[in-house]
């Protein structure tokens, strides 16, 4: 699923953890998917937080539709923040193995790639 930027911007956590919360209750594995290109760092921690709290199992950098796909900085800032208690997925614009291994060794537990060359 992806986060509502527009209400995690606005400061309605309450109502970004609700609805985090309906996915996860689905009962299947969720990933919330960040758009880091869209966030500060405080916002990239504030949703790692509510989608630790809502179960969630992964953060996703992107979609890879809404501009710059994953960074070293986002990908190394959001296991900073996950700490251990949620996987952390780079996504978006990961083209050569080499950048995976790269987001791999910042802590990335998953890579999203269609195109690896």
């Amino acid at each position: 699923m992806v986060i509502n930027v527009g209400a995690l911007k606005d400061g309605l956590t309450n109502f970004v953890l609700e609805d985090i919360k309906g996915v996860v209750n689905a009962g299947v594995p969720v990933k919330v998917i960040l758009e880091t290109a869209k966030l500060t760092d405080s916002e990239i921690a504030l949703a790692t937080e509510l989608a630790v709290k809502a179960g969630a199992a992964f953060i996703k950098t992107s979609t890879g539709f809404m501009g710059e796909g994953a960074t070293e900085h986002a990908v190394a800032y959001m296991v900073k923040c996950a700490a251990g208690r949620i996987k952390v997925k780079a996504s978006g614009g990961i083209r050569t193995v080499e950048a995976a291994k790269r987001y791999i060794e910042l802590g990335a537990e998953r890579i999203g790639a269609s195109n690896l060359s």
